[in-house]
C-alpha cells in the first residue's frame, strides 16, 4: 500500500519555479506559439524531454483560480493516449504548463505535408488510438472533460508516432450528472453545428462530430475544404456521403490512394465517420462505441444522410423544398465556411435557431 501511495504521489503534478523553467529551457528555447500561448522545448537534469506552455491572460483572482483548479483537474488525468501534465508554474504575471514533449509535432504536418508522409498502417493507429483519450476524458473521468477542440493540430505524436491529446486550454469541466453546459466553442470546420447556436445546450457529442471532421481529413489525407478542387470534391465530407449513398465509397477510397487490404479499413472509416457528423446529436455515438467501431470489434451501422439540412440541386433525386436564404452563396454550417453554388440551406424549425450565425456570410 505504501509503494502505491508513494506512486500515486509522484503523478501529482510539481510545482516549478520561474528559475526552474528558465534553466529547463535554456532560456526558454521557443518552439511554437499557440491560441493560448507560447511553447517552449526543454529537458530536466535526467535528460527528460518537456514542453513548456506559458499562458497569456489576466492575472486576476477569478483567472488565478480557474487557472489552479484546472492543474489540479488534469493532474489526475492520466492516460496513453493524452499528452501527460508534469507539473506547473505560478508566480506574479507568470502561469505555465509542463507536458512530456512529442517528438513527432503534430498530426497536421503529416496530414498536408507531402514530405511528410505517413503510411496508412500509421494512420490507422492514429485514428483508433485518438478517440481511446477522448472516451477516457468523457466517460472515465470523475469529472466529464469535454474537449471542444478537436481537430489535428491538437493531436500530437510521440517518438513512435502514438498519438496523444493535447492542449485542454478550451477544455471545461461538468459534474457527471450535468446533461450539458453553454458555452460557444471549437473551431470552424471541426465545430459541431450547436456549438454556433446560442443558449443551446451542448454536451459531450460535439467532440464526437468534432472526431468525425478530424477522421475525413485521414481518410482524404487533405483538409476537408480546399477550393481548388473540382467542384464536387471542395467540402471532402459532403463528396465522401454522396460517393456512400451512391453505393461508390470503393472508387472513393481508390482516389484517396488507398489501395489492397486496406481499403476494407477505410470502409470502416467512412461509416464510422458519417456516423459521427450526424446532424442530431442522439444519432451520434459515444467516442468508447467509435473505438470499438473503428477497431472493428462491432459493426457500424449504415449511417443516415447526414447534411439533411443541406441539398445538392445538381441531384434531381435529393430536390426538397427550401429557402431562398443567400441564394448567391452557399451556406454549410459545419464547415463554418463557403461551399458551391449547388448547395442551398432547408428551413426547418432548427435551422431558424442558425439565423445569428448565418448574417456572417450575408
Amino acid at each position: 500500500m505504501d509503494r502505491f501511495l508513494n506512486e500515486m504521489e509522484r503523478e501529482k503534478p510539481i510545482g516549478f519555479t520561474v528559475e526552474q523553467l528558465r534553466i529547463a529551457t535554456d532560456n526558454y528555447s521557443l518552439l511554437g506559439l499557440g491560441g493560448s500561448g507560447a511553447v517552449y522545448k526543454g529537458s530536466f537534469s535526467d535528460g527528460t524531454s518537456i514542453a513548456v506552455k506559458v499562458l497569456r491572460g489576466s492575472s486576476e483572482k477569478r483567472i488565478i483560480e480557474q487557472f489552479m483548479a484546472k492543474v489540479a483537474t488534469i493532474g489526475k488525468v492520466h492516460h496513453f493516449n493524452l499528452v501527460h501534465l508534469h507539473g506547473f508554474c505560478f508566480e506574479s504575471h507568470f502561469r505555465g504548463l509542463v507536458y512530456e514533449y512529442m517528438a513527432n509535432d503534430t498530426l497536421e504536418k503529416y496530414l498536408f505535408c507531402k514530405s511528410m508522409f505517413l503510411s496508412f498502417e500509421k494512420h490507422h493507429e492514429i485514428a483508433v488510438g485518438t478517440p481511446r483519450g477522448i472516451a477516457y476524458l468523457h466517460e472515465e473521468c470523475q469529472q466529464r472533460i469535454i474537449y471542444y477542440d478537436i481537430k489535428p493540430g491538437n493531436i500530437l505524436l510521440d517518438r513512435n508516432f502514438c498519438p496523444k491529446v493535447a492542449d485542454f486550454g478550451l477544455a471545461k469541466l461538468c459534474n457527471r450528472d450535468n446533461a450539458h453546459i453553454t458555452l460557444t466553442r471549437g473551431t470552424p470546420g471541426f465545430a459541431a453545428p450547436e456549438l454556433w447556436m446560442p443558449n443551446f445546450p451542448v454536451t459531450h457529442k460535439c467532440d464526437v462530430y468534432s472526431f468525425g471532421m478530424l477522421l475525413f481529413e485521414i481518410i482524404g489525407r487533405r483538409r476537408n475544404h480546399n477550393i481548388n478542387l473540382p467542384e464536387s470534391q471542395v467540402w471532402f465530407p459532403m463528396w465522401v456521403w454522396k460517393r456512400f449513398d451512391a453505393e461508390q465509397v470503393r472508387d472513393l477510397i481508390t482516389a484517396c490512394g488507398i489501395e489492397g487490404q486496406n481499403c476494407e479499413i477505410a470502409e470502416r472509416f467512412v461509416r464510422v465517420a458519417l456516423s459521427c457528423v450526424q446532424y442530431r446529436l442522439e444519432s451520434r455515438p459515444i467516442m468508447s462505441v467509435v473505438v470499438k467501431m473503428l477497431g472493428g470489434s462491432i459493426e457500424v451501422p449504415k449511417p443516415m444522410n447526414p447534411f439533411p439540412h443541406l441539398v445538392d440541386w445538381s441531384s434531381p433525386t435529393h430536390l426538397v423544398q427550401a429557402s431562398q436564404i443567400n441564394a448567391d452563396k452557399s451556406i454549410c454550417f459545419d464547415s463554418s465556411v463557403m461551399l458551391t453554388k449547388s448547395v442551398h440551406v432547408i428551413t426547418t424549425p432548427i435551422l431558424t435557431k442558425y439565423e445569428i450565425y448565418l448574417k456572417k456570410f450575408q
